[in-house]
């Protein structure tokens, strides 16, 4: 069992429902934390970090949740 924030939970959300394809940064944002986010993109970066430390076994190793640098992010299932 794993307890998610809301954030976390949107941001797992969004990835799931794309599963294997790449979000932008923005799309991320947009879907999982709502056109009414005024905060940076950049800070997406600290959200996927703790979600990270709660779902991956390794954190600095992802299996799952996976940057593309320049991109976004995709989760590979």
């Amino acid at each position: 069992q794993v307890n998610l924030t809301v954030t976390d939970f949107e941001m797992l959300r969004a990835l799931l429902d794309q599963s294997g394809y790449v979000l932008t940064r923005g799309d991320l944002v947009r879907k999982a934390l709502g056109s009414d986010f005024l905060g940076l993109e950049r800070s997406l970066d600290s959200h996927m970090r703790n979600l990270r430390a709660k779902v991956e076994a390794d954190p600095r190793n992802p299996r799952f949740l996976k940057t593309i640098r320049g991109v976004g992010y995709r989760l590979d299932a």
